[in-house]
């Protein structure tokens, strides 16, 4: 169990990108390529290992999830067993979250429930465009019943997509379905999930400015971009109205913790804030604290 008073942060958004158990689906490699380039980071993907050994030297707490794009993209997923047996082992330091491909449907709802009572799934995450499909759309429905029911949260990435960029046809990933208003439906349908709009959500970042405000199980993490790009609004609604709805996340290994957290200190984040964003809103969220 995560002891908060021993850790300076909780991370919300990280990827786990290379197994220790399979080899690399080589569909998926190019647009690891691509998106490297596009963030100008290295090619090699740390391992769960690896990724646990940076935070804990780093004394960050973090959540770590996979995506499952197998029906939607056609690429095969690291197993979410992967992540959430790593994350038992550490549990003082790890917080594992699952992906399912919403075009599994009712089979996806069965292993999400297997995920959550078997392996201490703690959350989800979606990623509409590489999974190509709406949020709203009654496909995805069956799964969020399931995490509705358990109360867990699910993150949904929203606005423009590293990955897919500079390839031919955006490596078919269709960005439409990263609008956050997409998602505004779900909000309605499952009071009880807490949703959280994963990055500045831009070129749409006023609709999950306006979404986190409205809804009171919206919240946003500000994982994906340096807080010295962030959108003026993003720091004006943070610093106020918004100031327990903002959640550190970095989306490591794209960017490191380091690096954000840096960037924040000097981005005009108010001092009474910033401790907010870096841990005590995700301790929320994700249940760690009341």
């Amino acid at each position: 169990m995560i002891d908060l008073a021993k850790i300076r942060a909780i991370d919300v958004h990280t990827h786990a990108e290379a197994s220790c158990h399979d080899p690399e689906d080589p569909v998926m490699g190019q647009y690891f390529d691509a998106a490297s380039a596009y963030f100008k980071v290295d090619r090699r993907r740390p391992t769960i290992p690896e990724t646990i050994a940076y935070y804990r030297e780093r004394n960050i707490a973090f959540v770590m999830f996979t995506i499952d794009m197998e029906a939607g993209m056609g690429v095969k997923r690291i197993r979410n067993e992967e992540v959430a047996e790593a994350a038992r082992a550490n549990s003082d330091i790890m917080i594992p979250f699952a992906s399912i491909d919403p075009h599994k449907g009712k089979f996806g709802a069965r292993e999400a429930r297997q995920l959550i009572e078997e392996f201490g799934v703690r959350g989800f995450k979606f990623h509409p465009p590489m999974q190509d499909f709406n949020p709203s759309d009654r496909i995805a429905y069956p799964l969020y019943e399931v995490i509705a029911e358990y109360g867990l949260p699910a993150i949904f990435h929203t606005g423009h997509s590293g990955l897919g960029s500079g390839m031919r046809g955006g490596g078919g990933i269709r960005l439409k379905y990263g609008q956050p208003i997409l998602v505004d439906d779900v909000a309605v349908d499952f009071p009880d999930m807490k949703i959280i709009l994963a990055h500045p959500s831009w070129p749409w970042t006023d609709e999950s400015l306006s979404m986190a405000q409205h809804k009171e199980n919206v919240f946003i993490d500000l994982s994906g971009w340096s807080p010295k790009y962030f959108p003026p609004q993003v720091i004006q609604y943070a610093n106020t109205q918004l100031r327990t709805k903002m959640l550190f996340g970095s989306d490591f290994p794209l960017i490191t913790p380091d690096k954000w957290i840096e960037a924040a200190q000097k981005a005009g984040f108010r001092e009474d804030v910033l401790p907010l964003i870096l841990k005590d809103n995700a301790a929320r969220v994700l249940g760690l604290a009341a």
